[in-house]
């Protein structure tokens, strides 16, 4: 985990919708850990990071009503679909807000990114995104704050680009020195046969494929195994990418110093001639 030697790229974390808003309860926040997170990523603002977050409770239920992160219905009306994305787009700016607000609250200095602007996909899949404003942001000594959004679509007029795939694409432009996906689970669980809970501590092909694409939440992001091929392409960037518990005190700012943490960690792959990592 520790930093290649002369690393300089920025620290990426993203809070999980799953650790700082109740999911399943809509458009609820968990205040007391938010304070927390925010105070710990304050700790070491000293260092460049950019910093994602989910939506969670915020914006998976409505864009799982209107349909985001999937093909419009033969049916389907794009004025439907566009009042969803306008919807959804309100109810995550809210959850940023409150973000932001805990960073200021903890003596950070975050500048807010919303990617809607930035970004766009053609049929759910991103096809362009502009890090400039990452870039300017960083050189400015505050720290970038986006998150999960709905953006256009070429194909399908609107749809989801996920907080996780902003991040594979922070860890192969700035490059990154190192990706933190902070969750409400220590890690990538195992399947449980009695005992303590445990975690896939080195995420490689192999655990990727045996786990499912969506889990049982209203997850509109591919589930934890969205979130394990993400972190299988940020080290195929050259960047550690790890995943960790957001309920234990101090964990994160461990992490972002540089310690071991308990986790979930897809390690860097030198990148082969064509800029991505070997197999």
């Amino acid at each position: 985990m520790e930093s290649a030697p002369g690393s300089v790229g920025p620290l990426v974390v993203k809070l999980g919708g799953s650790v700082i808003t109740r999911k399943r309860e809509a458009e609820r926040v968990r205040p007391k850990i938010l304070r927390r997170l925010s105070e710990e990523v304050s700790s070491v603002a000293d260092t460049p990071m950019v910093l994602l977050h989910g939506a969670g409770s915020f914006g998976h239920p409505g864009a799982r009503k209107f349909g985001l992160a999937r093909p419009p219905e033969p049916e389907g009306s794009p004025a439907r679909r566009s009042r969803g994305a306008a919807i959804v787009s309100a109810e995550v700016r809210r959850l940023h807000l409150l973000v932001l607000r805990e960073l200021v609250r903890a003596g950070a200095a975050p500048w807010s990114i919303p990617v809607a602007n930035h970004a766009r996909n053609r049929e759910g899949r991103l096809v362009s995104i502009d890090l400039a404003p990452f870039r300017a942001a960083l050189e400015r000594s505050v720290i970038p704050v986006s998150f999960g959004d709905v953006v256009p679509d070429d194909a399908w007029g609107w749809s989801i680009l996920s907080a996780d795939t902003i991040a594979v694409e922070l860890a192969r432009e700035l490059p990154a020195r190192r990706v933190v996906f902070v969750s409400d689970v220590p890690g990538i669980l195992r399947a449980r046969t009695g005992g303590k809970p445990s975690v896939f501590e080195d995420v490689s092909d192999a655990v990727v494929e045996g786990l499912r694409r969506v889990g049982s939440g209203p997850d509109v992001t591919g589930g934890i195994r969205g979130k394990a091929e993400a972190m299988r392409a940020i080290a195929a960037t050259g960047v550690d990418a790890g995943l960790i518990s957001g309920l234990k005190d101090g964990e994160l700012s461990r992490a972002l110093r540089g310690e071991f943490v308990y986790g979930s960690w897809a390690h860097a792959r030198p990148p082969g001639p064509s800029g991505r990592g070997g197999n």
